[in-house]
């Protein structure tokens, strides 16, 4: 994995802030590296917004951040099923797809803020189907697919409870072999 720090920027007047750090990784299982490092970091009520085209690796991703929250076993693309919970780890993981609803009326219904504020931690793909829905704290993730599983992950901070993932992202104390 390679780690390249984007200035963090803060909002003046607000309470919001907002940092940024860019990593790159070489092969899905260094994504899955990266995701645990988010999972092991992960507090009740943490969101993880994902975006990217299909294939960028939103689920690769996630499979990650499951193992480093201690749940064991296969994560699989909820993208039928909207949402999959899995409460085996040391926190509940509510993984979230928004690519099959067609408008935002679908994804209101879905009761999110008992995700979204509850115990766990929920990871919605496809995010950006639902601007103007998802909560206002939370770490966005960007993903670029380039060549040869070359992946670009763009993270994105607003508030203070989700830059600690980006500090301990940038900093060399927070790795995983």
């Amino acid at each position: 994995m390679k780690v390249n720090p984007l200035p963090g920027r803060k909002r003046a007047g607000t309470i919001s802030t907002r940092a940024s750090l860019r990593i790159t990784t070489a092969s899905p299982a260094e994504t899955q590296r990266l995701g645990r490092l988010i999972g092991k970091q992960a507090e009740p009520g943490d969101v993880y917004l994902l975006t990217g085209d299909l294939g960028a690796g939103k689920t690769c991703l996630s499979h990650g951040i499951a193992r480093g929250l201690g749940i064991k076993g296969y994560v699989m693309s909820p993208s039928f099923v909207i949402v999959r919970e899995y409460r085996t780890g040391r926190l509940p993981l509510f993984h979230l797809d928004f690519y099959r609803l067609e408008n935002q009326q679908e994804i209101c219904g879905l009761g999110l803020d008992e995700y979204f504020y509850g115990p766990g931690v929920t990871v919605v793909e496809w995010a950006e189907r639902a601007t103007g829905l998802l909560p206002p704290g939370h770490l966005s993730i960007k993903i670029e697919i380039a060549p040869d599983n070359v992946r670009h992950f763009h993270f994105a901070a607003t508030g203070e409870k989700h830059q600690r993932i980006i500090e301990c992202l940038r900093s060399s104390n927070c790795r995983v072999g």
